[in-house]
C-alpha cells in the first residue's frame, strides 16, 4: 500500500550562502513504510557530497552555495510505486 497524500510537503527555503539549509517531509502512510530520497531539478540528489545529509525526511545542507539554489522534492518510495512531494525552492541569497 501507498497513500497519494504527503503527511507534510517541504517549504521553501531562503537563506544566505553558507549558512544551513533544512527542508522537512513526511512520505504518504504506506506498508512497507515508504523510504525517501530527494530529487534537485528533477534529478536525484546524492549525499555523497559531504555537505548533504538525508536523515528520515530531512534534508540538511551544512554550508549552501549559489549552486545548490533550486527545486527540490521529497520522494516517498516502497514495493508498490513512488510518491513525489510538492516542489520546495531553494533561494541562496
Amino acid at each position: 500500500v501507498l497513500r497519494d497524500d504527503f503527511r507534510q510537503n517541504p517549504s521553501d527555503v531562503m537563506v544566505a550562502v553558507g549558512e544551513p539549509a533544512v527542508m522537512e517531509c513526511q512520505p504518504p502512510r504506506g506498508h512497507p513504510e515508504p523510504t525517501i530520497s530527494w530529487k534537485k531539478d528533477g534529478t536525484p540528489l546524492e549525499d555523497k557530497d559531504e555537505r548533504i545529509t538525508i536523515r528520515g525526511g530531512k534534508l540538511m545542507i551544512t554550508y549552501t552555495r549559489k549552486n545548490d539554489a533550486g527545486k527540490y522534492v521529497c520522494v516517498g518510495t516502497n514495493m508498490v510505486g513512488e510518491r513525489e512531494s510538492e516542489v520546495a525552492e531553494l533561494t541562496v541569497l
